[in-house]
């Protein structure tokens, strides 16, 4: 693939709010993503209770998604997964990127996540990112094998987060 394809590309995301109608396409990029995937009930509840939820839409076609919620100083990114196809071009950083600029014009001063040590991607993305490890949660993702530990991660929110 070429950069400029890449560039016009990236020229048309647009990072939108998340509708009622787009939860059944999301459950499908979220099951194809994942092992132990999050129900539709899940994502529904999401919107209903308000948590900053977003979509990355590039030239119309649904690529990924974000969720945040937010409160008593702290975000919590809850979900960002990008459509396979989108993997690995700066889309999954463009959603975080608007999730924490988001937090901070809210009034939070740290976010916070859980990933999978074996989320090798998804743990490298974060580092680069700003995030640091201060916690475990054990046992906290189902797995093939039982459980899964979770490293908590957290970043403090400066003026900038790129």
């Amino acid at each position: 693939m070429s950069s400029v394809k890449q560039e016009v590309e990236f020229a048309s995301v647009e990072i939108r709010p998340m509708h009622e109608l787009d939860v059944p396409v999301i459950v499908a990029i979220e099951r194809a993503a994942y092992q132990f995937p999050w129900s539709e009930g899940i994502f529904r509840d999401c919107l209903r209770v308000g948590y900053v939820c977003r979509v990355a839409d590039v030239g119309g076609d649904m690529a990924g998604y974000g969720i945040m919620s937010a409160g008593a100083g702290e975000a919590h990114i809850l979900n960002v997964c990008i459509r396979d196809e989108y993997r690995g071009r700066g889309l999954a950083r463009k959603v975080l990127v608007y999730l924490l600029d988001r937090a901070r014009a809210s009034g939070m001063y740290a976010a916070f996540l859980e990933v999978r040590p074996s989320n090798k991607a998804a743990a490298r993305l974060y580092q680069s990112m700003g995030f640091e490890q201060v916690g475990v949660r054990r046992g906290y993702y189902q797995a093939t094998a039982g459980r899964e530990d979770a490293a908590v991660l957290r970043r403090v929110l400066l003026p900038e987060v790129r």
